[in-house]
């Protein structure tokens, strides 16, 4: 007995001293990290705080409350919000593209005005939370907002239905803010293919190309997420200015329609290009997107309407059937650790000036562990710290790249300016009927 408890207090000593040794190593790497962002922007890629809000509240900004904890702000069957001012500034961000995403579903004039609307929000939010938020238009605003300690609020479009196929709208966007605009959302637009449809264009057609020229005229980041590979490589080729990818990952660590291929990385290398690592654990972990495909398979398996499924017309019988799959197939962890897995890939294939973070928080379902909200950023800088990455590097991901890559597309976009007239190309001219 007095052996085991010899042996206890030994390992109990070896315990506390080995957390000793841990907390200054842990302190010494937060005051990194703090000083990294002290200096350099934490730029986030993707938020989707404005649709959130829209579906809780309607679009008026006035009705929720950013101020305090939204975490127990759930929607059915979903998480509390990712997204808050005190978790804001516990995660010290400096500068955040906030998505005006609308579903793809919405075409036409009515995708026009829901984007506008959305914009609104944006706007709002800024003008409800001054001391916060201020809006950006240019990299050296927001320069100058994170040094007067306020997020530097930026827009950024999710898909190129928002604009309904027009190039003078999508100039009224950009002078409404947009500073990105993410060619295709979840379906192919008529100009575009995107990675979650089946191909209609092979990539981008010659209205695609001259949209992508228009947008360089702009100064409008050209956004490569949630396209085709083929997508993506002609863009590439049109492309004058960085691109970006607001919200993607490394296919070679998650094999992922939308995560991005060595091959593609080659071209983002000389372009000098951005990929923004995103949250979404079906993206982060392939182990992860297998449960996810099984799991909605045993869905369909069970209640397929109007006419498939095992418990068909029976909803209940259903629900406790698939709770029993879950019980019996529990979720693959994701892990905070192996978003860094992507970002040290990224930096490895294409460089470490073409990596940067695209959350996508409020936009998904189910985070990483360790990443549960805003507030976490400052952790996976500490982990990347923790793997080597200098300060300098450090400060590239953190918002430095992307900041880059926006001053960059503004100084493409004054010399075009100063030599190209607005384009006026249509659809129907350029395409026909395809």
């Amino acid at each position: 007995m007095k052996r085991g408890i010899l042996a206890g207090c030994t390992a109990l000593a070896l315990a506390l001293s080995g957390a000793a040794h841990a907390q200054p190593d842990d302190a010494k790497i937060k005051a990194r990290v703090d000083k990294v962002l002290a200096k350099t922007p934490l730029i986030d890629g993707h938020n989707d705080v404005p649709w959130g809000l829209r579906q809780r509240v309607g679009i008026n900004p006035g009705k929720l409350d950013l101020s305090v904890d939204t975490t127990g702000l759930k929607e059915e069957g979903g998480p509390g919000m990712m997204t808050d001012i005190p978790r804001l500034k516990a995660g010290k961000v400096g500068g955040q593209f906030w998505s005006v995403f609308i579903p793809s579903t919405f075409d036409g004039p009515v995708a026009v005005q829901m984007t506008l609307e959305q914009i609104d929000i944006v706007k709002g939010l800024a003008q409800r939370y001054p001391t916060t938020f201020e809006m950006a238009y240019t990299a050296d605003d927001v320069v100058r907002i994170h040094k007067a300690g306020r997020v530097a609020s930026l827009v950024g479009i999710e898909g190129g239905h928002q604009i309904n196929d027009s190039l003078p709208v999508l100039r009224q966007m950009y002078a409404a803010g947009a500073r990105y605009m993410t060619l295709t959302h979840a379906i192919n637009t008529r100009w575009a293919d995107s990675a979650t449809a089946n191909p209609a264009h092979d990539g981008l057609t010659p209205f695609g190309r001259a949209l992508v020229g228009e947008m360089n005229r702009l100064g409008m980041l050209v956004d490569l997420s949630h396209v085709s590979e083929g997508t993506m490589l002609d863009a590439l080729e049109a492309a004058q200015a960085p691109v970006i990818f607001s919200h993607s990952g490394a296919d070679g660590v998650a094999d992922h329609a939308r995560n991005v291929s060595d091959a593609v990385l080659a071209k983002v290398k000389a372009n000098r290009g951005v990929v923004m690592v995103n949250f979404l654990p079906n993206y982060v972990s392939r182990a992860r997107m297998e449960w996810a495909a099984n799991r909605s398979a045993e869905q369909a398996r069970y209640n397929a309407p109007p006419f498939g499924g095992l418990y068909i017309g029976q909803p209940d019988r259903a629900k406790d059937a698939l709770a029993a799959w879950d019980k019996a197939n529990p979720k693959p962890p994701v892990t905070l650790a192996m978003v860094a897995d992507h970002v040290d890939y990224l930096a490895k294939v294409c460089g470490v000036d073409c990596v940067g973070i695209g959350s996508d928080f409020d936009g998904i379902g189910d985070t990483p562990v360790g990443l549960e909200g805003v507030d976490k950023f400052p952790d996976l800088l500490a982990e990347l710290a923790r793997r080597g990455w200098s300060d300098e590097d450090l400060g590239k991901v953190a918002g430095g790249n992307v900041l880059r890559a926006l001053r960059e597309a503004e100084v493409v976009a004054k010399k075009l300016q100063a030599t190209t007239a607005p384009s006026y190309a249509m659809l129907a001219e350029l395409d026909g009927k395809r």
